[in-house]
């Protein structure tokens, strides 16, 4: 075979000493003055010293000289794997900047009273903020009610479900019901609680309320009782998000072979046998994954609430994400808000993660 049939040749790395001493050395430098920046731009921010940094771009652009040389240096240091490690260096060095970075920030800031209200400016106070938040009562009833709208992920897959079934059916108008039952998922939730919440459902001049006034409920609402209008506030977000499991579910019920359904049909089991034999087992894998999107979808909850009830009666259809969306807007917290936040992210963090893996259990075939 000649040399030129060879699409690809690789060969030994020849990198000399010096390349990987002067790879070592440019990583080492750019890693000291990244530290540096860091150190001198964060007692520049407690007024130990006065460069005059106003903004954290020094260190931005120290950690970009460092992750260009890190790239660099792989190259120079191991040659051909070097390269083929640029293929996902870049990417992790992003996720460091975009996540890790502003991550850490915010746990200085959850350490810290800071109201943009006080002429104070920030100070650290420790764990003070764990403190105000573990005897603050509208958080955790903000806590609780995400566990009621959690739960209610169960009644809007049943719903789901079954109108998937029925437009995998051979009914008429099939298309255009499919469309149809999409067009919630294609609006804005902000436009869906103007549209709903602050038109349809108010209590005075709403359509839904005369309807129901001369129906003979003599002072209908739906925002005034905590138990009405955590119901009502369930039912918005429900009617806006069921098509998304729905057209999820749809999609698994046109996978199944037909003649798995034709040969059951044949042996005689009848429909409600065949479901839950062969349909249901066969559309758990879709269902999970549904179910699991839904709930990442479930527990951002916030603008419904916030144009809607604003969190009222009396914080009874709050959510964790508007309660501190009115945290840092209404009182201007931003130390304790961020607190709440950073609590609320472990709580998601953990709570998703034993999800998946009971999810995974249940996915795993059983022989």
């Amino acid at each position: 075979m000649s040399e030129g049939e060879f699409l690809h040749v690789v060969t030994r790395d020849d990198i000399s000493d010096g390349q990987r001493t002067f790879g070592r050395t440019i990583v080492r430098g750019s890693l000291a003055i990244l530290v540096v920046t860091v150190i001198l731009q964060w007692l520049d921010q407690q007024g130990t010293i006065a460069l005059g940094f106003e903004t954290w771009r020094p260190s931005l652009y120290a950690f970009v000289l460092w992750a260009i040389c890190l790239c660099w240096a792989q190259v120079l240091i191991h040659g051909e794997r070097g390269k083929r490690t640029l293929f996902v260096l870049p990417a992790a060095l992003f996720v460091v900047a975009l996540v890790v970075f502003p991550l850490i920030f915010s746990v200085g800031i959850a350490l810290s009273d800071w109201n943009l209200a006080s002429p104070n400016g920030r100070q650290f106070n420790g764990v003070d903020n764990i403190v105000q938040m573990w005897s603050d009562p509208f958080y955790w009833n903000a806590m609780l009610n995400m566990v009621w709208y959690t739960l209610a992920i169960v009644v809007e897959y049943a719903i789901a479900f079954g109108l998937a079934l029925m437009l995998n059916s051979n009914i008429r108008a099939r298309k255009f019901f499919r469309v149809a039952f999409l067009l919630p998922l294609m609006l804005s939730p902000v436009a869906v609680s103007w549209m709903i919440g602050k038109s349809m459902l108010e209590n005075r001049f709403g359509p839904v309320a005369r309807l129901l006034r001369n129906l003979g409920w003599e002072q209908p609402s739906f925002f005034g009782t905590p138990e009405i209008a955590r119901a009502t506030i369930m039912i918005m977000d429900a009617w806006t998000y069921i098509p998304f499991m729905m057209i999820m579910i749809l999609a698994g019920l046109q996978a199944i072979p037909k003649e798995l359904h034709e040969a059951a049909e044949v042996d005689g089991a009848p429909a409600w046998r065949r479901f839950w034999e062969i349909t249901f087992p066969l559309m758990l894998p879709v269902s999970i994954t549904a179910v699991l999107i839904r709930i990442i979808f479930k527990l951002k909850l916030a603008d419904i609430i916030i144009n809607v009830t604003a969190g009222g009666p009396g914080g009874a259809t709050d959510s964790v994400t508007s309660f501190i969306f009115r945290e840092y807007r209404d009182r201007s917290n931003v130390g304790y808000g961020t607190m709440l936040a950073m609590v609320y992210l472990v709580v998601i963090v953990i709570a998703m993660t034993i999800l998946m893996k009971v999810a995974d259990r249940w996915m795993k075939p059983r022989y």
